[in-house]
């Protein structure tokens, strides 16, 4: 089973997601950013290197919120969700065609990547009762 990294970074009551690109596996669909752990990274080191290749930022990746496990056509992934906060917001996008800061109430309404979505959902359950 494939373990990958997935950045929760909230800002101004709205969540970041990025949209694959065309050329990818999962083109069209949102996520959060992210991607696979390699050997002997903690999954913590894994976003702060990912965000680093794929949206050209550095960041600090903190807590771990929840592991979502789904099973796609070309295997089954861990998704480990980790709140994560940005040291800058000029972004430089690689595999990903588009970024969106989403109020959390939206967030359902994009065409998620299926792993991702218990994600959104405890996002939705921990911020909209606590808001």
């Amino acid at each position: 089973m494939k373990r990958v990294s997935a950045a929760v970074i909230i800002t101004n009551h709205k969540v970041l997601i990025t949209r694959r690109s065309p050329n990818q596996k999962l083109a069209g669909f949102w996520e959060f950013p992210g991607g696979k752990l390699e050997q002997s990274e903690t999954p913590q080191q894994c976003l702060e290197r990912e965000l680093k290749e794929e949206l050209g930022v550095g960041s600090s990746a903190g807590e771990i919120l929840l592991e979502s496990i789904y099973q796609y056509e070309h295997g089954e992934i861990c998704l480990i969700a980790i709140k994560t906060v940005l040291h800058d917001t000029s972004f430089t996008l690689s595999v990903h065609d588009k970024f969106e800061w989403v109020k959390f109430d939206d967030l359902l309404n994009y065409k998620l990547a299926p792993a991702d979505i218990p994600i959104a959902e405890e996002i939705l359950k921990t911020h909209l009762t606590h808001s």
